[in-house]
Order: structure tokens, then sequence, then C-alpha cells
């Protein structure tokens, strides 16, 4: 929705920019057909140059995190601030979304146009329809009974010759047909279409007047230079502003600008100098693309930390045992086991198939007096891949895994990371931090002590006057009113001045929320950078690890989770700010009454 608005307030910026530059350059010059195209570019401009983006990237430095990245991983879990503690959670209020109510009504109006730019080619239509055609040419006159003006679109000209003489009947069609062989056609379509799309931009209503007329003085002109007596083609246009019966989406011969026509037709030729004009606009779109079309990302520089937690990592020692594995393998597996890692490995009721494959398998692991641990297979067909996992932690201590059912084939999440096994010896394992990308830290408004109120003396408080019993005694009310007159004056002289505590208060609120503005302007760019990341990190773990596997879903869902808890923590953070202005809207009314 906001991308739909930023488009149409560029767009109508572009517009407005062209309109400009014809309107206080060009709109005198006789350069006609050079104005026809620096019209068509400012629409096109319009349209097309909102959607050229160039992509400026910004290295910052890594947001500060309150929790280590390691605790982020063994935690699986992201952590998020906790800066703040919400103390009152407001009732949901009904607000009305403003966005949807400007796109109802925007949609409104460019329905009721294009509605009615249909009703325009209906009834160009049946102006059309079952008339007699004359072809001469490469145009196609059309002779009609119906009162009103003359109008070509694309070849056809169509006219009432029972409305003219036969010398201005010559001169309306040596004007038509230079509207026709030019294809002003399409200029006024292409108005028309840009009216229904911008028609809350008064700005394109002047545009498509502009560019209406300027195809008049086109033809004007080409046609003067057929015609050999001016005077009358002049007096002819006099005579058509009669009619001002037309059809909308065509060029017709009645405009009712005729003066301005005949001004033109009249009027020197612009000397070339004057070209210097249409590229006035250049500067203007130079700053515009500067301004509006440079988009900044920003990336997050690689944080130390990230490189720390990889170094950190524990020790990982898998054994695979496949189908294939034979007794030798197995009995030096046991070995290795007792050399490297004091574990005890005892394999029994080994069975084979033909082709010497393990059928069935019963393998015993156990470190010291700790309990024991068991891998058996039975079957006939071939065992599928299974084995072991040792974790050694920093601190020495070992932990055993087994792993069966051939998931040791597939990538595995073991304790804080994800690891592939792509051998049997246990030495090539690749092993890959789990560590989403860290959500910075929302800033919360600054607090701090605030000036304390002017003392008030309460004892010297003026005491107040107090009202008869009778409120019908009316020489007792007077007197009453009276006396709270003078009560009145004596408090406004009893209470202590407020302005130069209310102006230390307001410059201690400006400069706390200029220093939150910064922060949460840091906090948004961060925002960009994470958001660019989760997407990367997202993509990473589908390509390699496919959106089915266990390990990605769980991944994915738990951190949904902890975003959704994050997105509720922001509307608690804004509702928190909304309570401390009320709060501190109180405290001033409160201040001034004291």
């Amino acid at each position: 929705m906001e991308t739909l608005f930023i488009f149409i307030a560029k767009s109508s910026g572009l517009l407005a920019m062209f309109y400009c530059a014809y309107y206080f350059l060009l709109r005198k010059e006789t350069f006609f057909n050079s104005s026809r195209w620096f019209l068509l570019a400012g629409l096109v401009t319009s349209l097309v140059l909102p959607f050229l983006v160039y992509t400026k990237i910004v290295w910052i430095e890594p947001a500060p995190i309150q929790n280590s990245v390691s605790n982020l991983v063994s935690n699986s879990v992201v952590k998020y601030s906790q800066g703040y503690v919400p103390h009152i959670v407001e009732n949901e209020t009904f607000e009305i979304n403003w966005n949807y109510v400007m796109l109802a009504i925007y949609t409104i109006g460019f329905l009721a146009l294009l509605i009615k730019f249909a009703i325009d080619f209906y009834s160009l239509n049946s102006v059309l329809k079952g008339k007699k055609i004359q072809q001469q040419a490469d145009f196609k006159f059309v002779d009609i009974n119906e009162n009103i003006a003359p109008f070509s679109y694309f070849d056809y000209i169509v006219y009432n010759s029972s409305m003219f003489t036969a010398a201005e009947l010559e001169n309306i069609i040596e004007h038509e047909k230079v509207h026709s062989d030019q294809n002003h056609t399409i200029d006024v379509l292409v108005a028309r279409i840009f009216c229904v799309l911008f028609w809350f931009n008064p700005i394109i209503w002047l545009y498509k007047k502009a560019i209406l007329q300027n195809l008049e003085f086109i033809a004007d002109n080409e046609a003067a230079k057929k015609i050999s007596d001016k005077k009358a083609y002049q007096y002819t246009l006099l005579k058509i502003t009669t009619h001002e019966s037309c059809v909308a989406i065509t060029n017709h011969f009645y405009q009712s600008l005729i003066k301005k026509r005949i001004v033109m037709l009249n009027k020197n030729q612009s000397k070339k100098r004057n070209y210097w004009k249409y590229y006035a606009v250049i500067p203007a779109l130079v700053a515009f693309v500067l301004l509006f079309q440079i988009e900044t990302i920003a990336q997050e520089k690689e944080r130390k930390e990230n490189q720390e937690a990889v170094e950190k990592t524990d020790q990982i020692y898998v054994l695979k045992f496949q189908k294939n594995t034979t007794d030798k393998e197995l009995k030096e597996i046991a070995e290795k086991l007792k050399r490297e890692h004091n574990i005890d490995m005892e394999v029994s009721n080994v069975k084979r198939n033909s082709k010497n494959e393990l059928t069935a398998i019963k393998v015993d692991i156990q470190k010291g007096t700790g309990e024991a641990q068991t891998i058996q297979i039975e079957g006939d067909n071939p065992i599928k891949s299974c084995g072991i996992v040792i974790t050694t932690k920093d601190n020495g201590s070992k932990k055993i895994d087994v792993v069966t059912d051939g998931a040791i084939d597939k990538p595995m999440v073991i304790g804080d990371r994800m690891v592939e096994v792509n051998e049997t010896n246990g030495t090539n394992v690749s092993v890959l931090p789990v560590v989403p990308p860290t959500p910075p830290t929302p800033p919360s408004f600054p607090g701090g002590p605030m000036p304390e109120a002017p003392p008030v003396d309460m004892s010297k408080m003026p005491k107040p006057p107090v009202a008869p019993s009778n409120h019908k005694d009316k020489v007792a009310m007077a007197k009453f009113e009276k006396e709270m007159a003078e009560f009145e004056k004596k408090m406004e002289a009893f209470e202590p001045d407020m302005s130069a505590f209310e102006k230390q208060v307001e410059e201690i609120m400006a400069q706390r929320e200029a220093i939150y503005e910064k922060e949460m302007e840091k906090y948004e760019v961060a925002m960009e950078k994470f958001s660019v990341d989760m997407d990367k990190y997202t993509q990473d773990m589908e390509q390699k690890y496919g959106k089915d596997s266990r390990e990605y879903n769980l991944n994915m869902k738990q951190y949904e989770k902890d975003m959704k808890l994050y997105e509720r923590d922001m509307k608690l953070q804004e509702k928190e700010m909304k309570l401390r202005e009320k709060e501190m809207k109180r405290i001033e009314k409160e201040s001034k009454k004291s």
C-alpha cells in the first residue's frame, strides 16, 4: 500500500515538473512539434522513472545485542530486548485505516472515469455506425447529419457539410488532415488514460489541456501553409466557436481557446537559440533521481562474536555403520573408541546375507560406569545406516548419542549445530553453526529525573468565600460573586510563575525526543539489514537442507514463533510510548492547576 502511494506521489511530482517547464518556458514558443514530443516524454517519464531505483550499499557497525552469540545458539531461541516492562495495557480500540479509505476513494474515481471513457467510445461508435464512408488516399471522410463540430479520429474525418460553405469546409478538412496524418488521436487517448489513472491530481488535467491545445497549434500551423487566404481560415475558426457539441476522445475542430490559436497563427517563428529551454528540465530530473531514486541499503559488518562462536564450537566425533561395513572395520572402530575416547564398544549378533551385507547387528556402548547405550537391528533386509555421535565439551566431558534409521545420512542438529557426515571414519565432518540473524534491540525512550515544580506555601493561600445557603437571595449571591472575583485575583497573585518550569520541562523532553529519534533511525537501518539477512538465511537453509527436512522446519517454526513475540513486544512498546505521552500531558496539566 505504501509503495503505491509513493509511486503516485513521485509520478505526480514529475508531471508537475514537466508541466511547469512547458507553461513557463515553452508555452509561447512556436516549436509546436518539439513541444508535442516534450509533453509526451513527460508522461512516459512520470510513469517509468519512479520504477528505476539505484541501490547504494552502506556498511555499518553491528548493532549491539544484550545476549552473547553462544547463548543465542545454545538456547536455540532468539532472545529479544527486555529494556522495558509495560505497566498498563490499554484495551484495543477501533482505528480507521486511512490507507484503505484513500484507496477506496481513488478506486471510486478511477472506475467513474473509466466508465466515462467507455461511454465516450460508445458515443463515437454511434456517430460512425451506419454512415457512408468516402475513401480518399489515406483518409476516410464521413459526412453526417448531426449538429456536432468537425473532428478526426485516426484516419476518419467527420463533418456536417450542410453547416459550412465550400471554402470553409476546405479549411476545416485541411486542418483535420493534419490531425489524422500525424496521428494526434494517440496523444489524445494517452492524455485521457493518464487522466483516468491520476484523476485526483489537478496538474494532469492542465497537462491534458496543454497537449490538446498544442495539437491544435500544430494543425493550424500546417493547415495555414496550404491555404492561400489565412484570414479566411481565421474567420472559419471564429464561426466554428458556435458549435460547442463535440465527441470527447477525438481531435475536434472546435476549441474554446480560439483567441490563442489566432494569436499563435500570426506570431513570428521563435528563434532557434530558444531550444535551450527544452533542456532546462534535465537538471531537475537529475535532482529528482539523486533525492528520491537512490535507495540506501545497510549491510552490517561481520560480527566478531560470530567468528568466536564458530571457533569455540564443541568437537564432534561421528562413527557410521553401513550395510557394507566389514567385521575388520567394526573391530577397528571399537579399538579407536577405546583408545581415543575411553569408550567400550561391544559388537554381537552380526548377520549377513549372500552379498555379505549386514542384516542384523547389536552394538553396546558404555563409558566407564555410566549408563550403557545399545543399537540393535534385526531383519532380512540390509540395515539402514546408523552410527554413534560423540560430543566433547569445552570442559572435557563427553556426550554419546545414537543415530538409527538412516538419519545419519542426512544433516543433523546436534546440540547447537547442524552436522553433515561426509565419511565413515569420523574425521571428515562438516559443522555449520545454526545462528539465525539477530534482530537489533529496539531503543527505549530516555528516562531520568525531571525538575521539581516551584514550591507553594499553602499557609499563605487565600481562603475561598463561603457560598450563601439560600441561592435565591439575590443580594447574598451578588456579594458572593464579588468575593469570588476578589478571591480569583488573589489566587492568580498567589500561584507561582510556572513559565520557567514549563520551559525547562519542554527543553528536557525535546532533548530526549531528539536522542530517541536518532536511536530509532539507527534501529530502522539495522532492521532493514536484519530483514535482508533473514531472507538470505532462509534461502541458504532451504537450498542446503530442503524445505521438507525436519531440522529446517523446526528451526523455521521456532523462529516464526520468536518473531511473533517480537512483533507483540513492539506493539506493546508503541502503547507504552503513547501512555508516556499521556502521562506527560497529565503532569503538565496538574502543574498548571497546582
